[in-house]
């Protein structure tokens, strides 16, 4: 396994595999990873076959956090993230800084970024304004470097896997997008590097996120209900777990993002909570 820090580096191994013929597979992460990842890294590699090339991208994307975000204390262990890369049978971990990225320790100001203008405006992108704009720059600079003829993303990120897809289709990226399903802790927790911030008081109350999607599925078993009441509903049921707090509720038509004005089976839900400051997000069709 090769670690590449180098963007010129990475351009030079992808147009040399490009050459021989081998198939590209991309999974991006910032790293810290965990089951959930490795669970993309397996899908990439059966995308891109034996004689194909799997490449993991560990980068904390300064863009997509907001000013006062966990930026800084994004948990960060790369010897770790290296160990279970070479285990899984990556090919390559492009791991680069900041000055590669964004031009930062260069007289060069980094002025051009990538803004889906539709996907992108309700739950996380009206949360964290910003974010987005971040994610999609980032995503297509990986895409341009790397130049993988699939990438892998988690449904746990619903709506930057909507917005990715939305990218590719726009700007005619060249590339297969697959979205791989969510891994879950045993008492259904979405696996996240964020959720070690979680104090073990704390990590007891985090299913309420899983919980509050089984209510709603529950809840239009039968028939549909108002969004008005199911929100107030599920905003109960996660105000029963004294470190919890909604950020937001939505239930959508999964394609467009319409919000509905009755849930019914087959909308989508999506949340996010902070339990105590650690924010965590969630997502599941109903």
């Amino acid at each position: 396994m090769q670690t590449v820090s180098s963007v010129a580096a990475m351009q030079r191994l992808a147009k040399r595999w490009q050459k021989q013929g081998a198939r590209i597979g991309l999974v991006p992460t910032m790293g810290y990873l965990h089951a959930g990842h490795l669970s993309l890294v397996r899908r990439a590699r059966q995308l891109a076959g034996r004689r194909g090339k799997v490449v993991v991208s560990i980068y904390v994307n300064p863009t997509q956090f907001g000013p006062k975000e966990d930026f800084a204390r994004y948990p960060r262990d790369l010897k770790r993230d290296l160990q279970l890369c070479r285990a899984a049978g990556v090919n390559v971990v492009f791991a680069p800084g900041d000055e590669e990225m964004y031009h930062r320790s260069r007289d060069e100001e980094f002025s051009t970024y990538v803004v889906e203008e539709t996907l992108s405006r309700p739950m996380e992108g009206a949360s964290r304004p910003g974010h987005f704009r971040g994610v999609a720059t980032v995503v297509a600079k990986l895409f341009n470097l790397v130049q993988p003829d699939v990438a892998v993303f988690g449904q746990k990120d619903f709506q930057q896997a909507a917005i990715i897809k939305r990218v590719v289709r726009d700007l005619n990226f060249p590339v297969k997008m697959v979205v791989a399903p969510t891994l879950r802790e045993p008492d259904g927790l979405a696996m996240s590097s964020r959720n070690n911030y979680l104090s073990p008081a704390e990590r007891g109350q985090a299913p309420i996120l899983w919980q509050a999607i089984q209510f709603a599925r529950k809840a239009v078993r039968t028939s549909p209900v108002s969004t008005k009441q199911l929100k107030a509903d599920v905003a109960k049921l996660i105000s029963t777990q004294p470190a919890a707090r909604l950020d937001y509720v939505e239930f959508f038509e999964p394609e467009t993002f319409e919000a509905l004005n009755n849930v019914k089976r087959g909308a989508h839900m999506a949340l996010a909570v902070f339990i105590g400051k650690t924010r965590l997000i969630d997502n599941a069709k109903l």
